[in-house]
């Protein structure tokens, strides 16, 4: 693999899972809710999709419904946290583990797709807009439209429900002090958060044409290694240029506030840069978790928080 490929796979790559990591961001970041079930929600959207697409339905709406199982799942989450005062943690671990029979149920313990079968990389509406372009060059198209997207959360995050839902992972007696209930807020979180993972999971579907009931191992450590990596190089860029008494604009002017999303796309294409490295270096496949496990230990210890893994926004 050449420069230019593995430049060009590890941005695919970093901007697909990016949409996995804008979901453990809400969480861990905003919520300070560690929930993992996001082991569990990622291969549910890449279930429902994989059945469907096999089921002849059009690519396009395996998106809004990998959403919708998705903020189910969150929901499922929310309520025995919220409803049954089961903890953050334990909550998450139940989700996950009943995940993982309901995505066998689905979709067996893998299923792959027929290369007849087109994705939304090869859809109609992609290949007359961009059919002159590599199969390579329209998913990077796609993948960066999709993140886009999801990047108007920003904008979400600034309205009177978004500010809620940034307030209760932060002070939750100030949520409760302005009469809303701070358990139907964070139930909402888990619901956006949950939906984006299993979003994720779906496009990661669309990119493998393939489903595998294992495939959910290890996303959340990705996930929050590449929220620490983004946040901590944007807040390192944002502290020198003030503390040489520049003004905040420029290049990142753009990223408004929170600069969260756009961290997480930053740190989500240099993990998987990462990544890349180590395999194109020769390391053995099977040795992937374990990559990515050292690359996680050594993002917190460089990161100066030692094992913490929330970030707050």
């Amino acid at each position: 693999m050449d420069v230019m490929e593995l430049l060009t796979s590890t941005l695919i790559q970093g901007l697909i899972y990016a949409l996995i990591s804008y979901g453990v961001y809400i969480t861990y970041s905003i919520l300070d809710f560690p929930d993992l079930g996001v082991d569990g929600t990622f291969p549910l959207g890449a279930a429902v999709t994989a059945v469907l697409m096999t089921k002849g339905v059009d690519p396009w709406l395996t998106l809004p419904a990998s959403l919708i199982v998705g903020g189910l799942a969150g929901l499922f989450t929310g309520l025995v946290h919220v409803k049954l005062k089961v903890r953050n943690l334990l909550a998450g671990i139940i989700t996950m583990t009943a995940l993982f029979s309901v995505n066998l149920q689905i979709a067996g313990s893998n299923l792959t797709i027929d290369r007849g079968t087109d994705t939304i990389f090869t859809s109609a509406p992609v290949m007359a807009l961009f059919g002159d372009l590599s199969l390579s060059g329209r998913k990077l198209i796609v993948s960066l439209a999709l993140v886009i997207v999801i990047k108007l959360l920003d904008a979400y995050f600034h309205t009177k429900s978004g500010l809620l839902l940034r307030a209760v992972g932060d002070n939750a007696t100030l949520v409760t002090t302005l009469a809303k209930d701070r358990g139907t807020v964070k139930i909402l979180g888990l619901v956006i958060s949950n939906a984006l993972v299993a979003f994720g999971g779906c496009i990661v579907c669309h990119e493998t044409r393939s489903f595998s009931a294992t495939m959910g191992t290890g996303q959340l450590v990705y996930g929050l290694a590449a929220v620490i990596i983004g946040v901590s190089i944007i807040h390192f860029y944002t502290g020198t240029r003030l503390a040489r008494g520049l003004r905040k604009s420029g290049p990142l002017r753009f990223l408004g506030s929170p600069q969260g999303t756009t961290a997480v796309v930053l740190g989500s294409v240099l993990y998987k840069l990462c990544i890349q490295v180590a395999m194109s270096l020769g390391l053995p496949t099977n040795m992937m978790k374990l990559i990515t496990a050292a690359l996680f230990l050594l993002v917190l210890v460089l990161s100066g928080r030692k094992g913490e893994a929330i970030i707050h926004a």
